[in-house]
């Protein structure tokens, strides 16, 4: 009997048990306690386990749980909050908003970090800020964005890439580039490659604690990109869509764009020169007659082109210098009309803009995935110039027991580019760029018959002029234009092929077992392959290939990389004490390999295979290059109850670039915190956060490019046998550049998270740069690489963010950073030191000559050498510079005097770098009732650039110099009635008017509107009728407009040469998309 009771009793127990354990659906909703507002897509898991969902757009929820289970809550911007179930079906949660901006999660080399535990010096842009930017390349995201990072782009062209600078220029030679890691593995293909909507987050570390563990090749910075991955909860599936337009973002130089006005101002250029007493010194009046004559005849100085017909016995200027008002458009020759063009209004487009990408994501108990198609079609400015990309990815994860995990990240891109040739050349004649920007309004592009319909050739080619007065070679009988004669990029680009195409697919994989409790091994390994197929063609019919018969050139690349890590992790707890330790091992390959080739005479414009021509270019050729590195590194960390922080690393690396009597090198960084603020004695009321961090290391920089330690031959036929020429001398003495980082800085927040941000010092010396330095000749070489200086750049950097207004319906911050940079050289071994500066106060220094810049100790990077334009005789309106005046061994006495003849004028160290030492963005967003506003600007103050295409229109036509448009400031140019003029006097044969000297050095301060966004969120329970979960319409506009220090210049094309119209222009975007959650 008492059995029996027991039996029961127990029975009972385990029947209440399993009944309290039973599942119940629980409802309710998640609120803001600040605000009172519902708070959307709040997580809710299901603790100690994966199983988890998310709140609806309202703040809603539903799940199904254990009764006994207990649900963790949280959201990004408030703090996690767990509640039992207890058999509840109904839950009112309020989520208290986290002000302290230190537990924001970091990206750090092998692993994250808290920001709170951070040593280093890092910004993190979540995908939500990526999302402001339209951008093919994702790392075009980061302008403006991150304080201390620069970037610059020559290349407006779809799918090319801005030049990325992270506090500065370190090395005079080897790479600046910072090191791409996307999901814990360097990238080395093309950023276009990777779709913007599958990031997740990107991290710029900047200092040595954040990136010393990556050796050899974290000397300039990391930028960290984590791809997204699913989230607990129910599966999400996201669609969006955006459709928009490409224009033309470089503003016009204020240049002479009527044709009568440019005949005038050219008639002006004989008239002058003719009267002046230095030119040829006749009359008024048979200058007058003179200039008319010769107005349109190239070899007589004049433009080659008549484009208005004048009546019979008149000239084309009258004597009040006029254009004749009874000139008619338009001038027969022979059987062709001649009219003036605008070449921009006919070559510029608007180019649309596509991109599509559907994603699914989800998480359940024990694993993650996230799969997404992503299709891109961007068309720019011009005809043949567009980029398309198809690329999916698929990543997941999963917990195959309590100690093992294992991911996969996968990605493929199918790619296509169509681009155009020359970029930034100035007089090439197949630069679109440099024709649509320089040439004068007179000149025609079309050729027209009679009637002025267009001509079209025997092929039915339509013909546009190229200036060389043969019809038969594309020119109008009877001209001569002296502009890039015998050329039309025009039609060059609708007959020749830039094509290319390709393929990227990556693969990354992981296992993570847990050893034991804080004891971590994991293995992760990725490997890349990029290929890529060129295609080249040139037409048979006209510009330089004419009389190949065309000419077809195929080119096929491929690169492949492998990356291995094994890493040991243990972290613990002790009481008030956190301790963690990495050991890790990595291995770096890559491989790359080219093939080419080239014929001509083809036989059709439709087969653009080598197959396809007949006599061989002999140009073949085929190569392949490695560059592996492998490293084994530690890293330490340490807290006192999460107070006091302290870290340290070690990382022993090898390269492939150096002998290997010099391969391995040693890198370090150290690193400490503390956090004021939750100090007991801390009682600062109106500062939340306070902490203190600072931080040392060094890293190493092996970008020198390859077999720089050994001799290289060529090998070359000679009398049908084998030969081999020398190529370049080696060096095996050359080791690593390095880099000494030092970082201190202060983060804090007030009144309760409504100003929060940071500000930092740093120091960067780089030792032993790299540089090829000169030889004698005598020695069968020219130069020979060596370790031989050092440079510094230092700043101050600050990053704001400020919470204007926080309420139930409104939500409105402004952010702002700003960067101080200077840049030094401090010092050059005197083996590259074959040179000696002045400057304009005679002081003397020790470098060498790069182009127009000069390299010396104590002067910047970029410091121009170049001379110093000293203004206009007020009395003959000529050009004047500064010389210096020599004692009698021909050294500078330290006194000046002004020549009028730039051959005798002194080059100067100007002082002046393109360099600017102030930089930065600012914006402001805003949230309220549904709608959303955001927009950004970037900013740069001081340096200064060579504004080339203002020098290149305030020329004086010459006989090697004609046809190029006139800037209108030449309008104001002197003459013995505007004697005070700062502009020289505008006459035919002034060889030296626009040369290159301070007049054309321009401030190369900015401010853009980077971009502008404006979205609506339709009411979820309008668009839950419709099975969808959220719905946001919206307009984007990228790179709207720019602000400089003259119209057309643009100082954000390049840090080290001069800035010119004649490449790509930057594109502005604008575009209208929706986003649909399911």
């Amino acid at each position: 009997m008492r059995k029996m009771k027991l039996f029961f009793t127990v029975l009972a127990v385990l029947i209440g048990s399993v009944a309290f354990a039973q599942d119940v659906t629980v409802t309710g909703s998640v609120k803001d306690s600040a605000t009172d507002e519902y708070v959307p897509f709040a997580s809710i898991q299901l603790k100690g386990t994966m199983t988890g969902a998310s709140t609806d757009a309202d703040g809603l929820f539903s799940m199904t749980v254990p009764a006994n289970g207990i649900l963790v809550f949280s959201s990004l911007g408030y703090h996690s909050l767990e509640i039992p179930v207890d058999g509840r079906k109904t839950l009112h949660v309020t989520l208290d908003p986290d002000t302290e901006t230190l537990n924001e999660t970091i990206v750090v080399a092998f692993g994250t970090s808290t920001k709170e535990a951070f040593t280093g010096s890092a910004k993190v842009l979540d995908d939500e800020k990526l999302a402001q930017s339209q951008v093919s390349n994702v790392t075009n995201a980061l302008a403006g964005q991150v304080a201390g990072v620069q970037l610059v782009s020559s290349n407006g062209a779809p799918g090319s890439s801005a030049t990325i600078r992270v506090r500065g220029i370190s090395s005079i030679n080897a790479g600046n580039d910072p090191l791409i890691i996307v999901d814990g593995a360097p990238f080395d293909g093309d950023m276009n490659n990777i779709a913007p909507s599958d990031i997740e987050s990107m991290t710029v570390l900047k200092d040595a604690a954040s990136n010393a563990l990556y050796g050899a090749r974290g000397a300039n910075g990391v930028i960290m990109i984590t791809t997204k991955r699913g989230k607990s909860g129910q599966a999400v599936v996201s669609f969006d869509a955006k459709v928009g337009v490409n224009t033309n973002a470089l503003q016009r130089y204020e240049t002479i764009d009527d044709p009568r006005a440019y005949y005038e101002q050219h008639y002006k250029a004989l008239y002058n020169y003719y009267v002046s007493e230095d030119g040829l010194g006749l009359s008024s009046e048979e200058a007058y007659m003179r200039a008319n004559e010769n107005l349109f005849d190239a070899a007589a100085g004049g433009l080659g082109y008549q484009t208005y017909t004048v009546p019979e016995g008149q000239y084309a200027i009258g004597r009040n210098g006029r254009f004749n008002p009874a000139a008619t458009e338009g001038y027969a020759m022979g059987d062709f009309l001649v009219k003036p063009d605008n070449w921009a209004d006919n070559v510029y487009r608007n180019g649309v803009r596509q991109e599509y990408t559907l994603s699914v994501s989800g998480a359940q108990e024990r694993m993650s995935f996230y799969s997404s198609l992503s299709y891109l079609d961007n068309k720019g400015i011009t005809d043949k110039s567009d980029h398309q990309r198809l690329s999916a990815r698929l990543k997941a994860d999963y917990k195959a027991k309590n100690w093992l995990k294992i991911g996969a990240n996968m990605s493929y891109t199918k790619f296509g580019f169509n681009s155009l040739g020359n970029n930034g050349s100035d007089g090439s004649t197949a630069n679109i760029w440099a024709f649509t920007s320089q040439i004068a309004p007179i000149y025609p592009l079309y050729i027209r018959n009679l009637d002025g319909t267009q001509y079209y050739d025997v092929n039915g080619i339509a013909l546009l002029d190229h200036g060389n007065g043969n019809i038969n070679n594309g020119g109008i009988p009877g001209t001569s234009r002296p502009f890039i004669t015998d050329a039309n990029p025009v039609l060059a680009n609708l007959y020749n092929t830039n094509h290319a195409e390709g393929n990227a697919l990556s693969a990354q994989g992981y296992i993570d077992i847990d050893i034991c409790k804080g004891l971590t091994f994991t293995v992760n390994a990725s490997a890349t392959l990029d290929e890529t197929r060129s295609n080249y063609v040139y037409n048979p019919y006209y510009g330089q290939f004419r009389s190949t018969g065309g000419t077809v050139s195929v080119g096929h690349s491929r690169s492949y990389a492998w990356n291995t890590q094994q890493l040991l992790n243990y972290s613990r707890k002790f009481g008030n004490h956190n301790v963690g330790v990495l050991l890790g091992h990595e291995y770096y390959d890559n491989r790359g390999y080219y093939v080419g080739g080239s014929k001509s005479q083809m036989f059709s414009q439709d087969n653009k295979e080598l197959d396809g021509a007949v006599v061989d270019g002999q140009s073949s050729t085929s190569y392949q290059s490695r560059y592996n590195n492998e490293g084994f590194f530690a890293r330490a960390q340490y807290d006192y109850m999460e107070r006091y922080f302290v870290s340290g690393s070690f990382r022993r690396d090898a390269s492939s670039r150096f002998h290997p009597s010099y391969r391995w090198g040693n890198f370090w960084s150290a690193g400490a915190a503390w956090i004021l603020s939750k100090e007991n004695w801390y009682n600062v009321g109106w500062m939340n956060e306070l902490k203190l961090k600072a931080s040392i290391g060094s890293q190493g920089n092996d970008s020198i490019g390859s077999y720089r330690y050994t001799d290289i031959f060529s090998i070359v036929p000679s009398d049908g046998k084998i030969s081999t020429i020398f190529a370049s001398k080696g060096n095996p003495d050359i080791t690593w550049e390095t880099n000494t980082n030092f970082n201190a800085g202060v983060e804090f927040a007030f009144l309760n998270g409504r100003i929060s941000g940071g500000i930092e010092y740093f120091n960067r010396m780089t030792t032993d740069m790299l540089f090829p330095t000169p030889v004698a000749p005598s020695q069968g070489y020219t130069s020979l690489y060596k370790n031989v200086g050092d440079m510094n750049n230092y700043g101050v950097e600050g990053d704001f963010h400020f919470v204007l207004l926080n309420n139930k319906n409104v939500q409105w911050d402004f952010n702002l950073n700003a960067s101080y940079l200077k840049n030094r050289v401090v010092s050059l071994a005197d083996n590259v030191k074959d040179a000696k500066a002045y400057d304009a106060n005679g002081n003397q220094y020790d470098g060498f000559t790069s182009g127009s810049f000069f390299v010396a100790e104590g002067a910047s990077m970029y410091t121009w050498y170049t001379y110093e334009y000293a203004g206009v005789d007020d009395a003959t309106g000529k050009s004047l510079w500064w010389k210096n005046i020599l004692d009698d061994e021909g050294n500078p006495t330290g006194e000046r005097e002004t020549t009028d003849d730039y051959s005798k004028a002194t080059k100067y160290l100007t002082g002046k770098s393109t360099l600017a030492p102030l930089f930065g963005g600012f914006g402001t967003s805003i949230r309220a009732y549904g709608f959303d506003f955001s927009i950004n600007f970037t900013y740069q103050v001081g340096g200064r650039q060579l504004d080339g295409s203002y020098a290149t229109f305030m020329y004086s036509p010459t006989s090697q110099s004609t046809g190029f448009n006139y800037h209108k400031d030449l309008l104001n140019s002197w003459t013995p009635e505007n004697p005070t003029s700062d502009i020289p006097r505008f006459q035919y044969a002034e060889t030296y008017n626009n040369a290159t000297s301070t007049r054309f050095l321009t401030s190369a301060s900015y401010l853009n509107l980077q971009n502008v966004n404006f979205g609506y969120t339709l009411p979820a329970k309008f668009t839950k009728k419709f099975l969808v979960s959220s719905m946001r319409v919206y307009v984007s506009a990228e790179n709207l407009y720019y602000w400089s220090a003259r119209k057309g210049f643009d100082p954000r094309q390049s840090f080290s040469s001069s800035t010119t119209a004649t490449r790509y222009s930057p594109m502005r975007t604008v575009s209208g998309g929706i986003t649909l959650k399911f």
